[in-house]
C-alpha cells in the first residue's frame, strides 16, 4: 500500500494565523496558531500550529509533498499600489506606514516561509516539499466546498478582502471548483461591516460578532440613511460603496469627517459607555447585511439553478444572516465552514493543492468532512497529571458514568464547569471540547458567566448547545447546526410575553426581564445562536447533556468559550487550570479529572494577568 501524499496548508501575516494538514485529501490537523502562542488573533508564522500537525499525524515536514500558502502575496501588492496611486496624493501617511513591512517581509514571502520552514525542521532549503500559493478567495470557497456533504453545490464568499475580491461567487462539482463572478475592492460588505464596528467602538477583526450581538438591543432607524448615502445596492445584491465616507484606502482608520457626519458624531471611544444610538446602528447595519446577503443568495441560486449553498469568508460567521438564508432560501440545504476567517484559508490551500495539482479525488457520503472541527490536540491522562501536579492541583478521576452523572448534579445546583475534553475546536467556536458550561434555565447565569468568570461586556447573549435528537423541542430550527453558525427563534411555546411595561424598555434595560424558559441562551429578541450536539463527533458532551436531561428534563446547556475576554481559548490543561483559578467557575473537569474550586491550593489574587490578554 502506498503512502498517503501529506499537504500542509498555511495561513498567516494578516490575522488568524492557522495551519492545517491533509492525507490523499482527508484533514488529518488543524489549529490556529493564538491557541499556542496564547496571543489572540496571532498574525505570525504558525510556528506552534505546524509543529503540532505534523506531531499529530507523526509525518516529518520534510516528507510532505507540498506547503501551500492560503493567498498570493505579488496580487495583494498590485491591488495596494494601485490603491494608493489612484487615491494620491491622499493616503502617503498610510502609504508610509505599510511599505516597511512590506519591503522587508510580504513581498519576498516566498523566502520568508523557506526561512521559516527550513528553521521549524531544521534542514536545508533542497529538502523542503515544493511551495505553492493559492488565491485568498479560492482557498475559501475550497474550504467551504470541499469539506462539505454536497457532491454539487453554489459558493458564496464574503469576507473584507483578499488580493481584489471582497465578494465571490464558485460552482463546486466533484473535485472541481469553478469561479463564476466576483465583487472587487474597495467596494466590500465585510469592511462596510468593519466600519461600523469601528464606528461603534469595538475593534475591527475581532468585533465584529459585538456589533452582531448588540444589534437585537437597537431599532433599524439608520437603514435608510446607510442606503442613501452609503451603499449602492441593487436588486441583485451587488453593491457599490460610497468611497467618499470610507477612510480604509488612504488613512488608518476605517471611517472619516464625512461618515461622522450622516450619523451626527464622532465615533464612539472604545471602553465608554454604550448608548442607544450605537445599539440602533448596530441593529440598522445588521439589517442592510441581512438584506445583502438574501438577495445575493436569491442571486447566486437563480444563475447556478443548484440546491445546496456553501458559504465562507469572514461575513460567513454572521449566523444571523445565516439563519435568514436558512428559513427563507432560496437553497434547499447550506453548510458553512465552521472556520469561515482566513484561519479556515489554510485548509482550502491545502485542498487546492490535492484537487488541482494532484488531481485527488474527493469522497461524498452525505456527511461533512470536518469530524466536529474537533481537529486540535487531546491529552491522555498521563500528561494531564503532570499539568495539574505541577500547580499542586487536587483532583479526583471518575469513570465517566459516574462522571457524567455528578456533573448533572452540579450544573442543576447553578455551578458553573469548565469542560475540556477530546481534540480542541477548529475555528472561532467553543463547540464542547474547550467551553464554559452551566444551567440554561438559571435566571441568573448570564450576568454571573458574564462578570464573573468572563470579565466581558454585560450585553453579549450565549450560546445553547442542544442535543441534536431535541432542536426543534426549543427551537424553530428542524436542521442540524453543529458549528454555532445558525441563529433561530426559541421556541413559541417557551417564550415568557413582555408586559407593556416591559416592552416600553429600551436597550439594555429589557436584559435584566426573564423572556423564557431557558432565560441564559434567550436573547433579547427571542433568537439563540445554536449548536447541536452529535453523539457520534462528540460523544462525551453528548452524554453529558443526556445525563443533564435524564436529571431535570432539559437537554440544553449554555456554552460559552472557555476562556476570558481577550484570551484565545485555552490549548492546555496548564492553560485551563490557570484561567480556572483566575475566575469564578466552580468545577473544571479536564477528560475524566474533576477538580473543585474550594480543594484548590492558595492562588495569589493578582489582577496584573489581566493585563497579559489585549482587550478585544
Amino acid at each position: 500500500m502506498s503512502q498517503p501524499r501529506y499537504i500542509l496548508g498555511i495561513s498567516a501575516y494578516y490575522h488568524d494565523s492557522a495551519a492545517a494538514l491533509l492525507a490523499d485529501g482527508e484533514v488529518l490537523a488543524a489549529a490556529q496558531e493564538e491557541r499556542f502562542s496564547r496571543k489572540k488573533h496571532d498574525s505570525h508564522f504558525p510556528v506552534g500550529a505546524i509543529r503540532y500537525c505534523l506531531e499529530e499525524s507523526g509525518v516529518k515536514l520534510t516528507e510532505l509533498s507540498n506547503v501551500v500558502f492560503y493567498d498570493k502575496p505579488l496580487v495583494k501588492f498590485e491591488r495596494l499600489l494601485e490603491t494608493y496611486l489612484s487615491y494620491a496624493p491622499k493616503g502617503i501617511r498610510s502609504f508610509l506606514a505599510a511599505m516597511p513591512v512590506w519591503l522587508k517581509e510580504k513581498l519576498y514571502l516566498r523566502t520568508t516561509l523557506k526561512r521559516e520552514l527550513m528553521s521549524l525542521a531544521d534542514c536545508s532549503e533542497k529538502e523542503l516539499p515544493k511551495l505553492l500559493f493559492a488565491e485568498h478567495h479560492q482557498s475559501h470557497a475550497a474550504s467551504a466546498f470541499f469539506f462539505s456533504p454536497f457532491e454539487k453545490a453554489a459558493v458564496l464568499c464574503l469576507d473584507g478582502v483578499g488580493e481584489w475580491a471582497t465578494t465571490s461567487v464558485w460552482r463546486g462539482d466533484g473535485d472541481t471548483l469553478t469561479p463564476l463572478w466576483e465583487i472587487d475592492f474597495p467596494h466590500s460588505l465585510g469592511l462596510l461591516y468593519s466600519a461600523f464596528t469601528y464606528y461603534t467602538g469595538f475593534r475591527v477583526n475581532s468585533g465584529e460578532y459585538k456589533l452582531m450581538g448588540l444589534a437585537p438591543y437597537g431599532e433599524p432607524k439608520y437603514v435608510d440613511l446607510i442606503l442613501d448615502k452609503l451603499l449602492d445596492l441593487k436588486d441583485d445584491g451587488t453593491f457599490r460603496l460610497d468611497m467618499q465616507h470610507f477612510n480604509y484606502c488612504t488613512g488608518l482608520t476605517m471611517t472619516n469627517e464625512k461618515f461622522d457626519a450622516v450619523f451626527g458624531g464622532p465615533p464612539r471611544k472604545p471602553e465608554t459607555a454604550i448608548s442607544q444610538k450605537e445599539m440602533d446602528i448596530a441593529a440598522s447595519i445588521q439589517k442592510v447585511t441581512e438584506e445583502v446577503v438574501l438577495r445575493l443568495a436569491r442571486t447566486v441560486q437563480k444563475e447556478t439553478g443548484e440546491e445546496n449553498l456553501c458559504l465562507a469568508g469572514g461575513v460567513a460567521l454572521n449566523c444571523v444572516a445565516n439563519g435568514r438564508i436558512q428559513r427563507e432560501g432560496p437553497f434547499k440545504n447550506i453548510w458553512v465552514q465552521p472556520a469561515a476567517g482566513d484561519a479556515g484559508g489554510a485548509l482550502g490551500a491545502a485542498a487546492i493543492a490535492w484537487h488541482d495539482y494532484h488531481d485527488g479525488k474527493r469522497q461524498v457520503n452525505g456527511k461533512d468532512r470536518m469530524a466536529g472541527s474537533y481537529l486540535g490536540p487531546r491529552f491522555k491522562d498521563d500528561e494531564i497529571r503532570r499539568q495539574l501536579d505541577a500547580f499542586n492541583a487536587s483532583y479526583q478521576r471518575l469513570d465517566d458514568d459516574q462522571l457524567f452523572d455528578q456533573l448533572a448534579g452540579y450544573l442543576e445546583d447553578e455551578k458553573v464547569i469548565g469542560w475540556f475534553r477530546g481534540r480542541m475546536e477548529f475555528g472561532p467556536r467553543a463547540l464542547g471540547g474547550r467551553s464554559i458550561i452551566g444551567d440554561p434555565r438559571s435566571a441568573k447565569m448570564q450576568s454571573v458567566m458574564n462578570l464573573k468568570i468572563k470579565y466581558r461586556e454585560s450585553f453579549r447573549p450565549f450560546a445553547p448547545s442542544v442535543l441534536a435528537e431535541r432542536v426543534s423541542d426549543y427551537f424553530e430550527q428542524d436542521q442540524p447546526s453543529p458549528y454555532m453558525l445558525i441563529v433561530a427563534p426559541v421556541k413559541e411555546s417557551l417564550r415568557i410575553p413582555m408586559s407593556d411595561e416591559q416592552k416600553s424598555l429600551f436597550g439594555i434595560e429589557k436584559l435584566n426581564i426573564k423572556r423564557s424558559e431557558l432565560p441564559a441562551i434567550t436573547h433579547v429578541d427571542y433568537s439563540a445562536r445554536i449548536q447541536t450536539v452529535h453523539a457520534d463527533t462528540n460523544p462525551g458532551y453528548h452524554a453529558l447533556l443526556s445525563a443533564f436531561e435524564r436529571r431535570t428534563g432539559c437537554g440544553v446547556l449554555v456554552n460559552t468559550s472557555f476562556n476570558v475576554r481577550g484570551e484565545p481559548i485555552v490549548c492546555t490543561p496548564e492553560d485551563a487550570y490557570r484561567c480556572f483559578m483566575r475566575t469564578e467557575m466552580d468545577y473544571l473537569v479536564v477528560e475524566n479529572f474533576v477538580l473543585a474550586k474550594p480543594d484548590q491550593p492558595h492562588w495569589e489574587k493578582d489582577e496584573s494577568w489581566r493585563e497579559e490578554f489585549e482587550l478585544d
